[in-house]
């Protein structure tokens, strides 16, 4: 069985994420390192996927409004439209090699889905795929994005799991370009606040099952 790497990296800004990021994808390339699953949380941003570079309908808030909110725009390089990360909410990415046998993007995304699905479960939470739209969703809202990038058959970018999230930050946008949709966390379904550390060591579980892989390690930093 292969080995996947767990990174905890605690609360990272995002601009350092995506160094980290770009790092690891060299190095996978290389092979000077298994695949990679980095745990985070960032400080509040708003993230501009591919589809909402030129079209930026979906940014409801002014500048003035996101400064006084202390939140980032940030233009990045996965799949999407745009969405919110804040504390609060557990960030995953893996840095995979998909070769040989799992090079079937929508699989891919299906199986990112499934981790997701999986650690509601655990929490009691019974979250579900909707036909034709990314993500997960309990009723008619989003509790997990995703938004990923595959080069050459290595995976970037990845998915956001809402546990503490503070949603009203998601007013300021329309999440993933849905309108009529509305957003959920992890917390407002138990009804009580559940410690994204416990989230963590779920989704490191669940996510080494889906990709049938043998985790590794849960270290607190980069080396």
């Amino acid at each position: 069985m292969r080995e996947v790497e767990i990174r905890r990296l605690g609360l990272v800004a995002y601009a350092e994420g995506l160094a980290i990021q770009q790092r690891l994808v060299e190095d996978r390339k290389s092979g000077r390192v298994p695949d990679q699953l980095l745990l985070l949380q960032h400080p509040p941003v708003i993230t501009l996927g591919v589809k909402a570079r030129s079209d930026r309908a979906n940014l409801l808030a002014t500048a003035d409004t996101l400064a006084a909110e202390g939140i980032e725009l940030f233009e990045t390089g996965r799949g999407g439209d745009i969405t919110y990360h804040g504390p609060g909410q557990l960030v995953g990415y893996p840095i995979l090699d998909l070769k040989p046998d799992r090079c079937d993007v929508h699989r891919y995304v299906r199986d990112l889905e499934e981790v997701m699905i999986r650690v509601a479960a655990s929490f009691g939470v019974k979250a579900t795929r909707v036909p034709g739209l990314t993500g997960v969703w309990v009723g008619n809202d989003k509790l997990a994005a995703i938004g990923v990038r595959i080069a050459r058959w290595i995976t970037s970018h990845g998915f956001a799991f809402n546990v503490g999230t503070d949603l009203r930050h998601f007013s300021l946008i329309v999440p993933c370009g849905l309108a009529g949709r509305g957003v959920t966390s992890l917390d407002k379904l138990t009804g009580r606040e559940v410690p994204i550390q416990e989230v963590e060591t779920v989704t490191a579980q669940s996510f080494a099952d889906v990709f049938e892989r043998m985790p590794l390690g849960a270290s607190a930093a980069m080396e």
